[in-house]
């Protein structure tokens, strides 16, 4: 399946993995790249040195091209910005802020820049600094999310810019990935799947989760406070909601929240911890590996977009 996001990154399949805090680490990410999409390591608020070693473990067990994603926001992303460069990093993604000043840097050193957008206006922006692609991403999303739907805002931006879009958002099987592009992407983006596959590190309580998750098991916080989170419903995100309408303090909710990513992913702690994922995990119903999901989303989208029907 040849598009211009699989000429542009040297790929051999259009799928993005996401650049997922805490769970998007090297042995993902390779094993992503290995089966013919782009694998990411999320660099999230990591020190360089922990994404200085991340890309070089990659780089051991994958030669095919991978990026790692930089969170804009972080008080390392000055020195992570430069282990891109010094590592020789191919693709970078970015999100939580503008990459402009560093732009100039990543693209002299050959990385192709491909920007995290929620808007028509970001995906412009962005376009006119010299982004390579743009991630559409809607709030179907897990994690940190804007306020339109992947199916609105994907043809608005595919119609608005010239550089190739990636869809992400609710995007779980063949079908979404079919709808991505008759929507005018050339690239899908997934995170809550790639979450549930063999080679990732997460706890199996978090990924369990999913996999028994329903159409209505996530819960977005954080609305109030301007920074909205989509997150599988659990005890953390019923008492955050609770407080959120009574008008708790910014410092009080954030309280709840704290390490609570890492609560669920490293320990396993699914009731206090924050289990980030998209609408997509009520489609998750088991756990493959990176390869086999691939296989099966590029099948699925292939019979779909000849016009054949593979859904009873």
């Amino acid at each position: 399946m040849k598009t211009e996001i699989t000429e542009l990154l040297g790929i051999k399949y259009p799928i993005v993995q996401g650049g997922m805090a805490w769970v998007a680490e090297y042995h993902l990410a390779a094993a992503v790249s290995e089966a013919g999409g782009l694998g990411l390591i999320g660099a999230a608020s990591a020190p360089a040195q922990w994404v200085r070693e991340q890309v070089q473990k990659a780089k051991a067990l994958t030669d095919k091209p991978f990026g790692v994603n930089i969170m804009l926001m972080s008080p390392y992303a000055d020195e992570v910005a430069d282990v891109i460069v010094e590592e020789g990093v191919q693709v970078v993604t970015t999100g939580a802020g503008n990459p402009e000043k560093y732009m100039k840097m990543w693209k002299a050193a050959g990385a192709k820049v491909i920007p995290v957008v929620a808007s028509v206006a970001m995906a412009k922006r962005m376009e006119r600094m010299g982004a390579d692609a743009v991630v559409a991403e809607g709030s179907e999303a897990g994690g940190h999310i804007g306020e339109t739907t992947t199916m609105v805002l994907v043809p608005q931006i595919a119609s608005a810019v010239k550089i190739p879009v990636i869809a992400a958002g609710g995007i779980a099987d063949g079908r979404g990935v079919a709808a991505a592009f008759m929507l005018g992407a050339k690239g899908v983006q997934l995170g809550t799947h790639f979450v549930v596959t063999k080679e990732s590190q997460v706890h199996d309580n978090y990924k369990k989760c999913i996999i028994k998750a329903k159409d209505i098991d996530t819960k977005v916080t954080g609305r109030s406070t301007g920074h909205p989170v989509r997150a599988l419903r659990n005890q953390m995100t019923k008492e955050y909601l609770k407080k959120e309408a009574e008008g708790a303090s910014f410092e009080e909710l954030e309280l709840l929240t704290l390490g609570g990513l890492r609560k669920a992913v490293v320990d396993g702690d699914v009731i206090s911890g924050s289990i980030m994922a998209g609408q997509s995990a009520g489609l998750v119903k088991e756990e493959l590996t990176c390869t086999e999901l691939i296989q099966k989303l590029i099948k699925e989208a292939d019979e779909l977009l000849k016009g054949n029907t593979i859904y009873e």
